[in-house]
């Protein structure tokens, strides 16, 4: 889009209180950064400034100067509450547990996308599309997997992969992920716990060993179509989790031809659900997760190729305004 005619957009941001953010690494600072750049409005809201009155999604939208400091990276400019169909555009960046106030925020987002705004991602796709689990929908790419809350299934399993990864199915950045080989003594409370005692489901995948050497690959891919770079996050000596969160270490790296196979089975699906921002992971030549809510990576992939993720980022979302506009028009 010709940036010297695009309409200036106003975009609404859902996150985690902006206070508490870290602004060297942030993504949806980035994200905020890129849109005000660009000449758009950004305003700021938390889950708690959402609700519907009288079946209208409205909002308590905190207008925004953001700044690329490490000190100050934020001014409040003004404050409303307004109907949440006013903004053009609104991106749900809260961060998971995936929980139900997590689910009643994306009603309220459904009924503004059903008032004319683009949220991103879509509300009824980030209940449909569990971070761990949707994997499931492309097997090809992913390492043997299993979803239950059956104590015995999971030890069936370890048994036949003799070494296997157990995730809860909510949480994110490593939160109570574990690593069981076969054998090991504490198994049992594992499984015990991770399951709350076999009432919860858990998503356990075969161990992939490159994890150890090559560590935990993120892959973002805009409306289906993947940056051609990403980063790597090599585990800390002694913790087996590719988190930046848990102190991992990110190097940067070109896709590769597997890479891009991946990409290319799963982004028809994305864009289909309208997922237009995804972060997935990948560990040697399989997919381990596809992460929807507030993925995160673009600062490290700028710092390591001198890219613009988040500029690609709003060329993508200032095509898909502009189209449905002249749709409507």
């Amino acid at each position: 889009m010709d940036q010297t005619n695009k309409k200036r957009l106003k975009i609404g941001v859902v996150m985690d209180p902006i206070d508490s953010i870290n602004p060297k690494k942030d993504t949806s600072l980035a994200l905020m950064l890129e849109a005000q750049a660009r000449g758009h409005q950004v305003a700021y809201l938390e889950m708690k400034d959402l609700f519907i009155l009288d079946g209208e999604a409205k909002g308590k939208l905190t207008w925004v100067k953001l700044f690329d400091s490490q000190s100050k990276w934020y001014e409040v400019q003004s404050q409303e509450e307004a109907s949440l169909g006013d903004l053009d555009v609104i991106l749900m960046r809260k961060d998971p547990p995936f929980d139900i106030e997590f689910i009643m925020s994306t009603y309220i987002l459904e009924l503004a996308e059903a008032q004319g705004v683009l949220v991103v991602n879509k509300a009824q796709s980030l209940r449909d599309v569990n971070e761990k689990v949707f994997t499931a929908w492309v097997p090809q790419c992913c390492p043997s997997s299993i979803l239950t809350r059956s104590k015995e299934r999971l030890k069936e399993f370890l048994k036949k992969h003799q070494k296997i990864v157990v995730k809860p199915t909510g949480k994110m950045g490593g939160q109570s992920i574990f690593v069981i080989a076969e054998g090991d003594i504490n198994t049992n409370v594992i499984l015990e716990e991770i399951t709350r005692k076999e009432t919860e489901y858990v998503q356990a995948q075969a161990y992939i060993p490159e994890i150890e050497t090559k560590g935990d690959k993120r892959i973002i891919l805009i409306n289906g179509e993947p940056i051609p770079y990403g980063i790597t996050r090599i585990p800390s000596k002694g913790d087996h989790r590719g988190n930046l969160a848990v102190g991992a270490k990110a190097e940067g790296f070109k896709l590769t031809d597997r890479d891009l196979w991946i990409c290319r089975q799963l982004g028809p699906i994305l864009k289909e659900k309208g997922l237009i921002f995804v972060g997935i992971d990948v560990i040697g030549d399989y997919l381990t997760e596809i992460n929807v809510t507030s993925p995160t990576g673009i600062k490290e992939i700028d710092h390591f190729f001198s890219t613009n993720c988040a500029a690609e980022f709003y060329s993508c979302i200032e095509e898909i305004v502009s189209n449905s506009k002249t749709k409507l028009s």
